[in-house]
């Protein structure tokens, strides 16, 4: 009797303990979340343009987009309190905050069901991917939030209604351009291992990138000259040689330098209002994500294709050899005959 009863016991024992320990990784998770959410939000609150809470870069939604991607939709909690503390200080009263953390955490949940449902890979090795990330995940998603963000801070007299499309615009290209920038970035950290007998040249050269990258985008938007077009050939080179894992760092440094440059008014956004800074500002980033995004997909879709082709032709071979006179023993018989 007890030898039956003890082994139910040690197994019913074993699955509470994994049972609990699913509990607190998520948990774990979840504080992992909305501590990177109220984090990334207090840095792009640095170059906020509006009212002290609307940024043209908006970091948090790129965090919570992939964090729903890779351990699903469980971690909307971590989400919306790290939304929720973010805006408690900023918000005009508790209503008009549950709401905005509200809008918050269902644009991000939205974008990510939006992309399980045409079957996005988080790879971003497809022309599809990246399409759809930037369709479905940046420009459709973030609608969800700019418009129920802003039409709260309107209904709370936060803002005017003539300050409406303003407000809406920056607040929809900031969490967009947090999509298309920061998610790129964390989708490719995740694949990325320690390096193991790479060749020093091909240090040499990252290194190089990102020292070019970084230059190349300080000159472009400190000069007084229109010059935003010298960091093309760097992110190009960047998707080129080292695919997403190379462009997507490149992409965040250039959108980085050009933020600090028109929240300072400085090179080609001196002397403009905040619409028309808002205009260059986020036609360059978006041509940055959008270059770097594209093109690195594109490659690596590329050289997807390549090493598809080259292994189906080594089978082909291996079958030709093994059908070939020399190894099919009725065959060498045949042609034995026919040679007498």
């Amino acid at each position: 009797m007890y030898g039956l009863v003890a082994p139910e016991a040690s197994r019913g024992t074993r699955s509470q303990g994994l049972r609990l320990r699913d509990y607190a990784t998520h948990a774990l998770r979840l504080v992992v979340v909305a501590a990177a959410y109220y984090g990334s939000a207090k840095l792009g609150l640095e170059q906020q343009l509006v009212r002290g809470q609307v940024t043209p870069f908006w970091p948090p939604t790129g965090i919570a987009l992939v964090a729903l991607l890779l351990w699903g939709l469980r971690m909307w909690p971590g989400i919306a309190l790290g939304a929720f503390l973010v805006n408690v200080t900023l918000g005009p009263s508790i209503l008009p905050v549950l709401a905005i953390a509200a809008s918050n955490t269902i644009a991000p949940v939205c974008a990510c069901l939006l992309l399980l449902r045409v079957g996005f890979r988080p790879t971003l090795d497809r022309l599809q991917d990246a399409l759809a990330l930037i369709f479905l995940g940046a420009l459709g998603g973030m609608l969800i939030s700019a418009t129920l963000g802003t039409g709260v801070l309107v209904a709370s007299d936060a803002l005017t209604a003539d300050d409406f499309w303003p407000t809406w615009s920056v607040w929809w290209t900031g969490d967009a351009m947090g999509i298309l920038v920061i998610a790129p970035l964390l989708l490719a950290a995740r694949t990325v291992r320690r390096p193991h007998g790479v060749p020093l040249l091909r240090w040499v050269e990252a290194a190089a990138l990102l020292a070019g990258t970084t230059v190349a985008s300080i000159v472009a938007t400190r000069s007084p000259l229109y010059l935003l077009f010298l960091v093309v050939p760097f992110l190009i080179w960047a998707a080129f040689r080292f695919q997403l894992p190379g462009a997507a760092p490149c992409a965040l440094i250039t959108s980085v330098v050009a933020i600090s440059a028109g929240a300072a008014g400085a090179g080609p956004f001196s002397g403009q209002d905040l619409l028309a800074k808002m205009v260059i500002l986020q036609a360059f980033n978006g041509t940055v994500a959008l270059t770097s995004l594209l093109l690195s997909a594109t490659i690596a879709e590329r050289n997807q294709t390549v090493r598809a082709l080259r292994e189906a032709c080594e089978r082909l071979t291996e079958a030709l050899s093994q059908l070939a006179p020399d190894h099919h023993p009725a065959l060498r018989m045949e042609d034995h005959k026919h040679r007498k």
